[in-house]
């Protein structure tokens, strides 16, 4: 007779298992998603910032990803609020924030983000800059709102790019994160819709990539050769929730290829919702044919722990608890090899100590409340 395995110890043996990234050694399958929070005057973060990654750590988070971050370019946010990953006060700030998280015992990656044409021109921290994208073309498919990026544009932001991830590793972070996702710059160029370029950066999926791929490549080439570069991508664009960069696993392949080649070391594939397949005939999720396809690590994420769907708690929805048995079946599959928790570690710090302790009775539901602390 079988004896099923207690939905605690199966929690905490398959959630504590470490896993690789290149030179790194993340000790838990447990990542913090990243979240942006505007909790950073001037793009600094401080104390208030510090301890609230600390305390994730500590309590048992393996990886965090931070919120994103601008590059060093006038045109990559429309924030003073936003941190930034340039500047002597900002890394500054950013170095005791990783401090407090090898503290606590877990490691950190930097979201580097430019958000290209969701930029409104007038906003801070430059309110000169104008909005840059491949095209000129916002996501919602609005014309002349902004500018197409000319060649010393696109070199200025790979430089950018490559700059932060130099600081990163300077400062005592563990990797990066390039934020190629949701509809801002990275992913501008990789989907169809906003990238209308005839020049080598536009027309099939590996020209739409080339961007990203240079980006890659010139992070790679600046950081040591056992820094982890993990790329954040989706599917879907904040305001285009159908968006889809590839119909089929081979028109994936197509895209992720080059950035594999390029020089990332994971993929983080962000979805809504982690257990929705991706592809017709198939149960695995986006993240699974990420791993599948290029063979490098991947990261899953999309409502994790909560019965509800992210966009609406963020629009002030709560969402209760769901379980995570599911999750646990896939990981142990090695369909994907870590899970990305945001709103149900935003509402409770204490979210990895319970899982893997087994705790799952004391596990909160989401509160939109959430949104406006840094608990």
């Amino acid at each position: 007779m079988s004896v099923t395995q207690p939905a605690s110890s199966r929690a905490a043996e398959i959630l504590s298992r470490p896993v690789s990234i290149n030179g790194l050694t993340v000790p838990n399958r447990i990542a913090m998603a990243p979240m942006t929070r505007m909790f950073s005057p001037d793009g600094i973060p401080g104390e208030d910032v510090v301890s609230y990654y600390g305390r994730r750590a500590a309590a048992g988070v393996g990886l965090i990803v931070t919120e994103g971050t601008y590059v060093g370019h006038e045109s990559a946010g429309q924030s003073d609020r936003v941190p930034r990953f340039h500047g002597e006060e900002q890394l500054a700030g950013w170095a005791k924030v990783a401090e407090a998280v090898h503290a606590g015992g877990g490691t950190i990656v930097p979201q580097l983000w430019h958000i290209g044409m969701v930029r409104k021109q007038g906003e801070p921290p430059f309110a000169d800059a104008p909005a840059v994208g491949p095209s000129g073309i916002r996501v919602d498919g609005t014309e002349g709102a902004g500018k197409a990026m000319t060649q010393r544009d696109l070199d200025d932001v790979i430089g950018a790019f490559a700059e932060a991830a130099a600081a990163a590793e300077r400062i005592g972070f563990d990797g990066v994160e390039l934020h190629g996702a949701h509809g801002y710059l990275i992913d501008q160029f990789l989907w169809a819709g906003t990238n209308r370029r005839t020049d080598a950066y536009g027309g099939d999926p590996v020209a739409r990539a080339k961007f990203a791929a240079e980006v890659v490549a010139a992070v790679r080439e600046t950081v040591s050769a056992e820094f982890p570069v993990i790329f954040r991508y989706s599917q879907w664009k904040q305001e285009a929730y159908d968006a889809r960069l590839a119909e089929t696993p081979e028109e994936l392949e197509a895209v992720l290829a080059p950035l594999a080649a390029a020089g990332v070391d994971a993929f983080h594939a962000s979805t809504r919702r982690y257990w929705v397949p991706e592809f017709d005939g198939s149960d695995l999720n986006l993240a699974g044919w990420t791993k599948k396809l290029t063979g490098k690590p991947a990261i899953t994420v999309g409502s994790v722990g909560l019965d509800g769907e992210f966009l609406r708690g963020f629009a002030g929805e709560g969402a209760p608890v769901k379980g995570i048995d599911d999750l646990l079946d896939r990981l142990e599959r090695d369909e994907f090899d870590m899970v990305a928790v945001g709103r149900a570690l935003l509402q409770d710090p204490e979210w990895a100590a319970k899982v893997l302790a087994g705790r799952f009775d004391e596990l909160k539901p989401f509160d939109a409340a959430a949104l406006r602390s840094l608990s």
